[in-house]
């Protein structure tokens, strides 16, 4: 069994309405159990109990909240000990060219730099899936399916 961690950052609700969605698709996903929890309630030394971790945040200045920075930047303390578990990342923003893609690519980076496997998308949100404010359909629908790629991997690698 793969387990996998969908965690995020929100101050308006968006992103944990993206979150669920990415839950929702990883849940669905045969040999796959998924921890939903709000960046608060992760520590650094719980990532190592995982296979896969997703990381949601909202876009602020064209990057993450200092809320999943700072889980982040803890994360060094465990430098190495997450290389070849699968990452992934989602976030929401404002509006069109809110810095979506630059958000995602942040976290990306930080996830890549701790040796983690992360997935693209060939169609879609080839990053991770991202957001306008309240999800739409399209964004939800892309956030589960996310969900499920990620943890699609994660059980081939781990399960």
């Amino acid at each position: 069994m793969a387990k996998i961690l969908v965690t995020y950052y929100t101050r308006s609700g968006h992103t944990q309405a993206l979150a669920e969605a990415v839950r929702d698709g990883a849940a669905e996903t045969a040999g796959a159990e998924v921890d939903f929890k709000p960046i608060a309630q992760v520590k650094a030394a719980d990532l190592m109990g995982y296979d896969a971790i997703v990381i949601g945040s909202p876009v602020y200045y064209g990057t993450m909240a200092w809320e999943i920075k700072k889980l982040i930047d803890e994360s060094v303390a465990y430098h190495g000990k997450l290389d070849g578990k699968v990452g992934g990342a989602f976030c929401t923003s404002a509006n069109l060219a809110g810095g979506n893609e630059t958000c995602v690519l942040d976290i990306l980076n930080c996830l890549l730099v701790h040796g983690m496997v992360v997935k693209g998308v060939a169609r879609g949100d080839h990053y991770g899936p991202v957001g306008i404010n309240v999800p739409d359909d399209r964004a939800t629908r892309h956030g589960r399916e996310y969900g499920a790629m990620v943890a699609e991997l994660a059980v081939k690698l781990h399960g």
